[in-house]
């Protein structure tokens, strides 16, 4: 018997075909997942699929563009992910790093404008400050936002919002939904309206669990490095056939 999240899709959205004059989701949120299954079937160190995926973002970036997403949030490095052996996390600070260095002037160039979410405090001091420079040198851009979630968490995202409004004093009263959001990482940004989660897992694994809570969730079993133009659309277009009530029903239906 099949599980609730059954996951051989309807079919409906098996034969979606994306619609470039239809609903574009402004705000896009990936979990990329599968790095490391991507290179232990070739035979690869973990390092390799890393590498791989990495690359692969720049591809996926600039197919948003020309789709006209608005927002990609890329879920890079989470809260738990210190937890894994010493030379595979230093490696990964060792890509983010190359990958500033390597790709900053170009995305610079294209309008790409760098956003960070996450708690930097945490993070290696040279590393802090490439991250800020990209942040700085980018904050006129209007392309399209890359929003990067780094060392974050969505669970500490919250925690942090509430010791933030707590500092400030605002009565308990005064707490709103609003006002928790103006206090997360990126109080400017949209909330995400679709969430793509590669590698076939059906989980947030805490990422952004605040402001996915009315996103289309899709995933696919293809590894992130795999995850190309054509993926990515596929995924939107199964996006514009969802019906999207946010809690509400039609007149029809009472």
């Amino acid at each position: 018997m099949p599980g609730i999240f059954s996951r051989t899709p309807k079919s409906s959205e098996a034969d979606a075909i994306f619609d470039p004059q239809g609903v574009i989701p402004g705000h896009v949120g990936i979990i990329m997942d599968g790095n490391g299954r991507w290179a232990r079937a070739r035979g690869l160190p973990r390092a390799a699929g890393h590498r791989a995926g990495t690359k692969n973002i720049r591809r996926v970036l600039t197919e948003s563009v020309e789709i006209g997403i608005k927002v990609l949030t890329i879920y890079a490095f989470s809260t738990e992910n210190w937890a894994r052996p010493k030379d595979e996390v230093d490696h990964l600070m060792r890509l983010i790093s190359q990958s500033i260095q390597e790709q900053l002037d170009d995305l610079d160039a294209n309008g790409v404008r760098i956003l960070h979410s996450g708690r930097l405090e945490e993070v290696n001091p040279s590393l802090q400050k490439e991250i800020r420079h990209a942040i700085d040198r980018t904050r006129h851009n209007d392309s399209i936002v890359l929003n990067v979630a780094f060392n974050y968490g969505g669970r500490a995202e919250i925690v942090d919002a509430i010791k933030e409004i707590m500092r400030e004093g605002i009565p308990p009263e005064e707490v709103t939904e609003e006002v928790v959001s103006q206090h997360l990482y990126t109080p400017d940004l949209p909330d995400p309206d679709l969430i793509i989660r590669t590698g076939g897992e059906f989980r947030l694994s805490n990422f952004l669990i605040w402001q996915a809570a009315y996103a289309e969730f899709y995933s696919t079993p293809v590894y992130w490095p795999d995850f190309d133009e054509a993926e990515l659309r596929k995924a939107v277009a199964v996006f514009q056939h969802r019906d999207r009530r946010f809690g509400k029903i039609e007149d029809t239906e009472r």
